[in-house]
């Protein structure tokens, strides 16, 4: 069993209904577009929550520059490698260096959106996720897709620049679905929505994300209620038969009963 995670940031679910990519995984995943993120809804802070299952109050990071915790408690790749677990990933925002500790990850690749641009910071940081866990056996992964929040805060969320944001996003995603092999199981989610050209509120545009759980051990077609940015990590750490950290306030989505689609 290895396992996969890939966030778009900024993606909203409501633009997915124009991204044939997306409906094809809906229909072979247990999904939902009515996730909910931490407040306040900002990247890094979003993001600390994925990984250490907290709200920003818990762990500390309540902007876009990282806190050192004052309590600290691991995240999920400190806990899958104090288990023997490799952890990998792969990413185009520099910030999220500090989501894992030293001695957590058996390899991590960056690539600049700001600097290279974000349209090839995407392609590019696919291309190596694509070429890495090909060739190696990872048992978890991260792929950071940050295109598309950048298009957002540039042009307007739900706009065309967004839209364009969307489709490459989409089209990398695809690309790592084809060849991955068959024992991972993938969640693919976002960080945050947005609106207008920003984001970090309690609006439901902002707070609101998609979550798609892909695998032999999620029902297809089928729809979840009741999801946090939070369940995130316990639901890595039971896919691969670890225990969560005792302080984390997310639950395994392994637990939860799915409601068929009436697709």
């Amino acid at each position: 069993m290895r396992t996969l995670v890939i966030l778009v940031d900024g993606m909203r679910p409501d633009a997915l209904v124009n991204i044939p990519q997306a409906q094809k995984i809906m229909e072979h995943s247990t999904h939902t577009l009515n996730a909910r993120t931490v407040m306040p809804s900002v990247t890094l802070p979003c993001h600390m929550s994925l990984f250490h299952s907290v709200d920003p109050a818990r762990h500390g990071t309540t902007t876009n520059t990282y806190a050192p915790q004052v309590r600290p408690i691991k995240g999920l790749c400190e806990v899958l490698a104090d288990h023997g677990k490799s952890c990998a990933m792969f990413y185009n925002w520099e910030e999220l260096r500090d989501l894992t500790r030293p001695g957590s990850l058996v390899y991590s690749y960056f690539c600049g959106g700001k600097d290279l641009g974000w349209e090839y910071a995407n392609d590019e940081v696919t291309r190596v996720a694509i070429q890495y866990l090909t060739t190696h056996e990872i048992d978890f992964a991260f792929l950071y897709l940050g295109y598309v929040d950048e298009a957002g805060h540039a042009h307007g969320w739900m706009g065309q620049e967004y839209m364009d944001a969307m489709v490459n996003s989409w089209e990398n995603i695809e690309k790592v679905l084809a060849v991955l092999p068959e024992d991972y199981t993938v969640i693919i989610t976002a960080d945050h929505g947005g609106h207008d050209r920003t984001h970090g509120t309690e609006m439901a545009e902002d707070m609101t994300i998609p979550m798609m759980l892909l695998g032999k051990e999620f029902e297809a077609n089928s729809v979840i209620e009741h999801v946090s940015i939070k369940d995130i990590a316990p639901t890595i750490t039971a896919l691969l038969e670890v225990s969560p950290h005792k302080e984390w306030e997310g639950k395994s989505l392994l637990c939860r009963s799915c409601v068929p689609s009436n697709k």
